[in-house]
């Protein structure tokens, strides 16, 4: 199975919230039955701080982050390293340029040198994403 799109953690953790619960989060999950994503390692970081964070403030237990955690295991996705020159180059470039974090920026990147749509819940690196002629998946505005 090839790689597909890029998925930012923006919709994996729609997955996991009910209050971001979106049809574009589910046709993301519906894709990843048939399709394979990849993620810059800095993914995981963000899905693992986000959690920490839920719990931290009792929205989430740690055996509830735990079995989500599982489940994200399960998903065909394929990680990529950043070099450090990369993320103090281009990437920051790209982030200055589209007003985005440097984070949103690795995934903007990523899809741009691959030339793969994005799967991303966040408004501001849709529209990066548009600006740069990257498709975005489920593209319906929030």
């Amino acid at each position: 199975m090839s790689v597909s799109f890029v998925l930012d953690a923006s919709v994996a953790l729609a997955w996991c919230f009910e209050d971001e619960e979106s049809a574009e989060a589910v046709e993301v999950l519906e894709r990843l039955k048939r399709e394979r994503a990849i993620v810059p390692a800095l993914w995981f970081l963000e899905v693992g701080n986000a959690l920490l964070s839920a719990e931290r403030h009792g929205h989430l237990t740690p055996t509830e982050s735990a079995y989500f955690l599982e489940l994200l295991r399960r998903l065909p996705l394929q990680a990529e390293e950043i070099p450090p020159a990369r993320i103090l180059g281009e990437i920051l470039s790209l982030a200055r340029v589209h007003r985005l974090s440097t984070y949103d920026a690795c995934y903007l990147d990523l899809a741009m040198r691959l030339g793969l749509p994005i799967a991303t819940l966040d408004e501001g690196l849709r529209r990066a994403a548009e600006e740069c002629g990257v498709e975005v998946i489920g593209n319906a505005r929030r």
